[in-house]
C-alpha cells in the first residue's frame, strides 16, 4: 500500500509541475468524495462480455486518483469500484481527462451499489457527447422511481408471502385490482423504454454511436434488436461496435455441440464436475442468474413449474449464480427456496461459457450435447413436453 501510494504521490506531482504527455497516451485524474480511503479505482472496457480492468488504481485519503495508459482508439469504459456494483461510463481516448463529483452507496437485492449520478467527467469531447445521448435514462429511471413508489405496499405484500412460502397468500393477492394495476405499468414501462431506445438507436444508425449505445443501454438483445441492427449502415456494422452487437445477434450455433465441462463449489466449499451432476439425468438446465437481476428472480416461478413437472423424469437445474457476494447469494437461496442443485461461481463458468447477461439458461442433454439455450417460460416448458415423449 505505501509502494502505491508513493507512486500516486509521484504521479500528482509530476502532473501538477507540467510534466510532458504525448497525445499517444491519457491521464485521468479525479476526485470523487464518498469512497473509502485504499478504495481500488479500475477501468474496464464496457462490454457484456466479462473482461479484465485496463487500469486500476488506489484512491488516497482526499479522495483523489490518477489513472495513466494509451489506448489504440477511444473505447467506451466503465470506471467501478472494485468489489462493488455501479459504474460510471464514459469514452476514453488519449487525452487528459478529468473526473469529479460525489457518491453514495445504496443496498438493492441485498447487493451494495456505489451511485455514480453525481460524477461528471471533462476534457473528453466524445464522452460528454455520450452522456448527453444516454441522458434518455434520466426520464426512465424517474417513470421507474414512480413506479415502484406508487405498488409499493401491494409488492411488499407479495414479496412477503413469497418469502413465507404462503402460496395462497401469494395467490390471492396477485387477483388483486392493486397487483394488477402493478402488472399494467410494468407493461407500459418496458414498452416505453423500448419505444424509446428503438428511435434513439434509429436516430444514430449511420454511424458507431448505433451499436455503441445498443450494447450500452441493453443488457441482451431479442429477435426485435435484429432489425434495428439490419436498418444501420455499413459504416456502422463494420465499426467495432458494431461488428459486437452482430456476433451478439447472430452467434456461431452452439446447438449440437458438446457443453463445455467445469467444476463447481457448493456453499459447503465441496467440489463437483459438471459430468458429475448430470449422471442419471436425461435434461439439465444450466441456469446463470444473480440475486440482484430482477428478471432472474422473476423467472424462478417458471423454473420451478418446470421442475415440478419433469424432476421425477430426469430433468435437473444446475444454477450458478454470479453474485459478487456469498451473503448476498445464500440470502436470495433462503428467499426463493431453490429445490434444484445451487452453486456460487467461484471457478468462473460464466465467462467459460461467455455468458453476456443473465438470465442465460443453457439445456444439456445426458451425453452432454447442448440442445437448446436462452428459453424461459412457455418455451422452456414447450421444449421438455418435446423432449419428455
Amino acid at each position: 500500500m505505501k509502494t502505491k501510494t508513493y507512486v500516486l504521490i509521484l504521479l500528482i506531482t509530476c502532473l501538477l509541475s507540467g510534466c510532458t504527455q504525448t497525445s499517444t497516451s491519457y491521464v485521468i485524474t479525479g476526485k470523487i468524495e464518498g469512497l473509502p480511503e485504499g478504495a481500488h479505482i479500475q477501468l474496464t472496457p464496457f462490454s457484456h462480455n466479462p473482461e479484465k480492468p485496463v487500469a486500476d488504481t488506489v484512491i488516497s485519503p482526499d479522495g483523489t486518483f490518477i489513472l495513466t495508459g494509451k489506448i489504440e482508439e477511444p473505447r467506451l469504459v466503465s470506471l467501478s469500484v472494485a468489489g462493488y456494483y455501479g459504474r460510471f461510463n464514459f469514452i476514453l481516448e488519449n487525452s487528459r481527462i478529468r473526473i469529479t463529483g460525489t457518491v453514495d452507496s445504496d443496498k438493492h437485492n441485498n447487493a451494495t451499489f456505489y451511485n455514480f449520478d453525481n460524477v461528471t467527467v471533462s476534457g473528453s469531447a466524445l464522452s460528454e457527447e455520450y452522456l448527453r445521448k444516454v441522458s434518455i435514462r434520466d426520464t426512465l429511471n424517474i417513470m421507474y422511481r414512480t413506479k415502484n413508489e406508487k405498488h409499493k405496499v401491494i409488492s411488499e405484500l407479495i414479496g412477503q408471502a413469497r418469502m413465507k412460502k404462503d402460496k395462497a397468500a401469494a395467490d390471492s393477492l396477485s387477483q388483486t385490482e392493486a397487483y394488477k394495476s402493478l402488472e399494467a405499468d410494468e407493461k407500459l414501462f418496458f414498452e416505453t423504454v423500448s419505444d424509446k431506445y428503438a428511435k434513439l438507436i434509429s436516430a444514430n444508425k449511420d454511424s458507431f454511436w448505433g451499436p455503441l449505445l445498443m450494447i450500452s443501454l441493453m443488457s441482451y438483445f431479442g429477435e426485435e434488436q435484429k432489425a434495428w441492427y439490419e436498418a444501420m449502415s455499413d459504416e456502422a456494422k463494420n465499426s467495432y461496435y458494431g461488428q459486437l452487437v452482430k456476433e451478439e445477434l447472430y452467434p456461431a450455433g452452439i446447438i449440437g455441440q458438446t457443453a463445455l465441462e467445469f467444476t463447481v463449489k457448493d456453499g459447503n466449499g465441496k467440489e463437483s464436475a459438471f459430468s458429475t451432476l448430470r449422471q442419471g439425468k436425461k435434461y439439465i438446465l444450466i441456469d446463470f442468474w444473480a440475486s440482484w437481476c430482477a428478471p432472474c428472480r422473476k423467472e424462478i416461478p417458471n423454473l420451478k413449474k418446470a421442475y415440478q413437472q419433469y424432476a421425477d423424469k430426469g430433468f435437473e437445474i444446475i444454477s450458478i449464480s454470479i453474485d459478487k457476494k456469498e451473503s448476498y447469494w445464500k440470502k436470495a437461496l433462503e428467499e426463493e427456496q431453490l429445490p434444484w442443485l445451487n452453486f456460487l461461481d467461484h471457478t468462473d463458468v460464466a465467462n467459460l461459457y461467455k455468458v453476456k447477461a443473465v438470465p442465460t439458461v443453457y439445456l444439456v442433454d445426458n451425453k452432454g450435447i447442448l440442445v437448446a439455450e436462452n428459453i424461459r417460460g412457455d418455451k422452456l416448458l414447450e421444449k421438455l413436453a418435446e423432449l419428455f415423449k
